[in-house]
């Protein structure tokens, strides 16, 4: 998987990359099938906003998440993220292929 983070109006340091790589690690642990992941994080005047996009097989999942804080509002994408992704897999294995139901056909 590969991650790319971008800053709006923020510079991205050593501890902001290393606090979003650990907590996007967490939703690999439910579904390691993401192929591209894109943060971006943006600082306004008393709003801090992180938005994700990942690109999972067939789908795009986006979560947006704003706070007071930029930490926390890492902390509330990658919980948003993480239910988006849990309900991905289960909808996906839910819908395996299922073998035909036969039909009798009466003697």
């Amino acid at each position: 998987m590969s991650l790319t983070i971008t800053g709006r109006n923020l510079e991205i340091t050593p501890a902001i990359r290393e606090y979003v790589q650990t907590k996007t690690a967490r939703v690999l642990r439910h579904f390691d099938q993401v192929i591209d992941t894109q943060v971006m994080l943006s600082i306004e005047p008393l709003k801090h906003t992180a938005e994700i996009t990942m690109r999972l097989r067939g789908k795009d999942l986006h979560c947006e998440a704003s706070d007071d804080n930029l930490y926390a509002a890492i902390d509330l994408l990658v919980d948003k993220a993480d239910r988006q992704v849990i309900k991905y897999k289960t909808k996906a294995q839910n819908h395996v292929h299922e073998p035909p139901k036969r039909q009798e056909i009466p003697a």
